[in-house]
Parts: C-alpha cells; sequence; structure tokens
C-alpha cells in the first residue's frame, strides 16, 4: 500500500476519538442484533470468557456483561475505553469488565488459548488492510481455546455506501470521513481459512440501512 494511504488509514484514530468525544452515545445504548443473537448462541455453548474487539463506547459489552459473561473489551479509542469504564461502574458490573485500550493489528496481550469465545460487531470493517485482518484472525485463534468460536460483523459489498465516497484501497471506501472496508464472501472464507465456517448470514442495521455480514466460526 502506498504510504499515503496508509497515512490515511492511521489517521480514523483520531477521527474516532473526536467522533466519540462529540458523541457520547454515538451507537445508542441498546445493544446491537449481533449481540442478542451471540448471547444466545454463548450460552448454549456454555461460554463463561468473551474477548470483545473494537468495543466502540460498550453497548454489547455491557449486554454481555448484564446476561453473565466475563469480558476482555478491546479498543484503540481511549475515550471509547473511558466510556465503557464509567458505564460499567455506573451499573455495578466492573468485576465482569476488562477493559484495555490496544491496537488490534499488534499482537494481542493474553496467552494461548484463554477464551471460550471472541466477539466483535463492525470491527472487522474498520480501516484495516486484507493482510492485517489475516493477522488479526491468526491471533483470534491463537487465544481461543480449541472448539472456541468466533463471532463478528462486517459490512458487505450489498451496502448502499460499497464503491461510493474516496476509494483507499482494496475494498475499502471513505464516506463522510469513515473509512469502511467492504466484505465480500471471497473475503469472509478467505479469513476463516484455519477455522470451521458455522455459517453466514446477512442482515440490516440503522437508518441507511447498512448491510452486513453475521458471521460464526469454530476453532478446531
Amino acid at each position: 500500500m502506498a504510504g499515503n494511504n496508509r497515512e490515511v488509514l492511521n489517521e480514523q484514530r483520531s477521527h474516532w476519538e473526536q467522533t466519540y468525544n462529540d458523541n457520547c452515545d454515538m451507537f445508542g445504548l441498546v445493544p446491537s442484533y449481533s449481540a442478542i443473537k451471540a448471547v444466545e448462541l454463548f450460552k448454549s455453548e456454555g461460554v463463561k470468557n468473551i474477548l470483545e474487539l473494537g468495543g466502540g463506547q460498550g453497548r454489547d459489552t455491557i449486554f454481555f456483561a448484564q446476561n453473565g459473561f466475563n469480558v476482555y473489551v478491546l479498543e484503540y479509542s481511549d475515550k471509547g475505553i473511558q466510556a465503557i469504564k464509567d458505564k460499567a461502574q455506573s451499573l455495578g458490573l466492573s468485576q465482569f469488565i476488562t477493559a484495555i485500550q490496544h491496537d488490534a493489528r499488534e499482537k494481542l496481550p493474553f496467552d494461548n488459548q484463554v477464551f471460550d469465545a471472541c466477539y466483535s460487531h463492525m470491527f472487522f470493517c474498520m480501516a484495516l488492510t486484507t493482510s492485517e485482518l489475516k493477522g488479526v484472525s491468526s491471533e483470534i485463534l491463537r487465544v481461543l481455546k480449541p472448539k472456541g468460536i468466533t463471532i463478528y460483523t462486517a459490512r458487505n459489498t450489498n451496502d448502499a455506501h460499497y464503491g461510493k465516497g474516496i476509494h483507499r484501497g482494496e475494498d475499502m471506501y471513505e464516506v463522510n470521513g469513515f473509512i469502511v472496508h467492504f466484505f465480500s464472501k471471497e473475503k469472509v472464507e478467505y479469513l476463516a481459512h484455519n477455522s470451521e465456517k458455522v455459517s453466514v448470514e446477512e442482515f440490516e442495521e440503522g437508518e441507511l440501512p447498512r448491510k452486513l455480514y453475521y458471521v460464526v466460526l469454530k476453532r478446531a
């Protein structure tokens, strides 16, 4: 990737910091459809410890904790981390939530095979290259226990914003200051290379509406 494009992708961090600073509940307070669906599966599979990537301001993190799960949530925005900690404390859920500021392009700060499940809602479709996403996928497998579950969502190429705005390389487009990496079915298959693919569902969210894949994988 050209250097100037790399710089543009890196600048998304400050953009998200400002966005969270301007809007303390950007995504609302109710859990996402994907989190509600994930909780059903996690309970049926006996999951106890969850790693959440890109927790944002914590709407799904809080929901997981309210359902009795221990959640380790990573978020690279300082504002996001503080929002999660504040909400956890105000709701008496701090004992269930460990919030860590971390850039997921780096090695995950955990030992091998410590989590029952990994969850992320729209983290995979952030300003990450396919190579970086492959690295994230490998790290998830490293920290999951055998038969551990990965659930992620990502906006897909059927989305109304796909191909719009400024092209930022690969299937990434910048609209209104936000860079989105749109997923094809082929990209889902590529990133699931070392996992058992359980299911891929398409759903809609928000006012556009955004079109997303809901992907469930299982570690061997």
